[in-house]
Formats: structure tokens, C-alpha cells, sequence
């Protein structure tokens, strides 16, 4: 069955971005954002990556540093390195 939000997203480690993003499918996101995120799919957040604002998701997989709140309706999941400053709130966390 194919679906349709299978778009993959990528925005590197020399990406700065003041500003919303919202998007479908799935964010690789390494760089720094100043403002909010809202997406019905997944951010995946690499070792590199600051978000300063607050992320609302379906998914979301943290490796770098968050300043804010993240609200995820499936799961979020926070690796070994990550930093997270803020609430967090999902179905499910890793």
C-alpha cells in the first residue's frame, strides 16, 4: 500500500531559519530554528540541530538541543546526547 505522505525533507547544519515551518511527511532537520514547528508527520531532529520554540508533531526523534515544548500524538523519542528544555507530552516515549 503506498502512502502518501512519504516525502523526506532534508535541511543541513548551515540552515538558520527565523520563522514557522510546517510541513507533511518527514523533517531531517540539522540546523538552528528560532520559532515553531507543526507538522502531521515526523521531525527528526539530528546531533547539530537548536530549535528555540515549540514543536508540535506526530513524531518526533530528538538528538540535538530543544528550547521549548514538544507535543508529539504518536511518540517522541530523546536520545543519548540530546537537550531538552521544556514539557514534554506524547502516546509514547523512548
Amino acid at each position: 500500500m503506498e502512502n502518501m505522505n512519504t516525502s523526506k525533507n532534508v535541511l543541513g547544519s548551515d540552515v538558520e531559519i527565523k520563522g514557522n515551518i510546517k510541513f507533511t511527511g518527514e523533517l531531517a532537520f540539522d540546523g538552528k530554528l528560532d520559532g515553531e514547528v507543526h507538522t502531521d508527520g515526523t521531525l527528526n531532529l539530528g546531533d547539530g540541530a537548536v530549535v528555540n520554540g515549540n514543536i508540535t508533531a506526530n513524531a518526533v526523534v530528538v538528538r540535538g538541543k530543544v528550547n521549548g515544548n514538544i507535543t508529539a500524538k504518536d511518540k517522541i523519542e530523546i536520545k543519548a546526547k540530546a537537550e531538552l528544555f521544556g514539557d514534554i507530552r506524547a502516546a509514547k516515549l523512548a
